[in-house]
């Protein structure tokens, strides 16, 4: 099955999945898929549609090294969405990674809402949807037909969502923890072993782990994010990460580190939910954690997540180190099923 894809934001992860499609080729026609890229939106290096397709890692080579890949003015994803005429020959996707905003989502909101119209199925690493308008995104999934798959938004390629949607039937998460920002993680971790702040999140920008404002990461607002967005999938919360009680971290937060370390602990910048007769309570602080605690032992860029269940009890699920390969891998990830859900993988492949 061919699938022609629309890239709404070419940063480094929309970059690296361009790049990623063409390394699993021969593992995506196992599966079944022939992926095509016809269209870019960028937000400062132009726009473009060619629906016999294009080559998009000369593109990203082109948005590496500063230039345009389309002439001005360049047009908005909304409009090249509303340009985009369907081939009877394959499935249209849309790849949606544009920047995080934590108030309202867009645009990656708006770019969901004009796909879904279109019959277009949407891929998204944008936790911002899933945190601020979940219910009502899925919602008009559900109407329009389209599928909204979001692997990427929480632990980058680790399964969180496929775990529980596929693996845990029946069960009810009541809560859960867990240190999902790999930017803050890694700079604790770092004070701990006396490196300063400024250096450490220096590095983490250049590396393009960090969120483009800094400050997103070490306020916890990423962090908030993603505790939105889990506890409105698992929990049916209808939240935002305004509504997360929330603590960010400094180069204060070194010392502290260093001297928990002393005591034999380890503080950590975690994301919480619980279920209360009141409704789903959320919170991001740093929390001093004993060095026996499953998150405590993660260092430098690792997350886990803690579920509480009412059937299987805690379960946890890791991700010992993060990359940018790894987020691009939970769009791809994503594309494989939504094919899966349009057509069945071919025997060869199953077995």
């Amino acid at each position: 099955m061919r699938i022609d894809l629309l890239l709404v934001g070419f940063g480094h992860v929309g970059r690296r999945f361009a790049q990623l499609l063409e390394e699993s080729r021969p593992a995506l026609a196992d599966l079944g898929i022939e992926p095509r890229v016809v269209g870019i939106v960028t937000r400062r290096h132009g726009a473009v549609l060619e629906s016999a397709g294009l080559d998009a890692i000369r593109a990203a080579r082109i948005v590496t090294d500063g230039g345009a890949i389309g002439p001005a003015p360049t047009p908005s994803a909304l409009e090249l969405i509303a340009r985009w005429r369907p081939d009877v020959a394959a499935a249209r996707v849309m790849v949606e990674t544009t920047p995080l905003d934590v108030r309202s989502g867009e645009p990656a909101v708006s770019h969901i809402r004009a796909a879904f119209a279109a019959g277009i199925d949407v891929v998204t690493a944008n936790k911002g949807p899933i945190a601020c308008a979940w219910r009502d995104l899925a919602d008009e999934a559900a109407r329009t037909g389209r599928q909204l798959r979001f692997e990427g938004a929480v632990m980058d390629g680790i399964p969180i969502f496929n775990l529980v949607r596929e693996t845990m039937p029946a069960a009810t998460i009541a809560g859960f923890r867990g240190v999902v920002n790999s930017t803050t993680n890694y700079l604790i971790d770092a004070m701990e072993r006396g490196e300063a702040f400024d250096a450490a999140l220096a590095r983490m920008q250049a590396a393009g782990v960090a969120e483009a404002d800094p400050s997103l990461d070490v306020d916890g607002w990423d962090a908030a994010a993603k505790v939105s967005a889990l506890a409105n999938v698992f929990m049916r919360a209808r939240t935002t990460p305004l509504a997360v009680e929330r603590e960010g971290i400094g180069p204060s937060i070194g010392r502290q580190a260093m001297a928990a370390k002393a005591r034999g602990a380890r503080v950590r910048l975690v994301g919480s939910a619980r279920t209360t007769p009141d409704g789903v309570v959320t919170s991001v602080r740093p929390v001093e954690l004993p060095e026996t605690d499953l998150l405590a032992g993660l260092r430098g860029m690792g997350n886990a997540l803690v579920l509480t269940t009412d059937l299987l009890g805690d379960v946890a699920i890791c991700q010992l180190s993060g990359s940018l390969t790894q987020t691009a891998y939970a769009l791809l990830s994503d594309l494989v099923t939504i094919r899966r859900r349009l057509h069945p993988v071919p025997a060869a492949a199953a077995r």
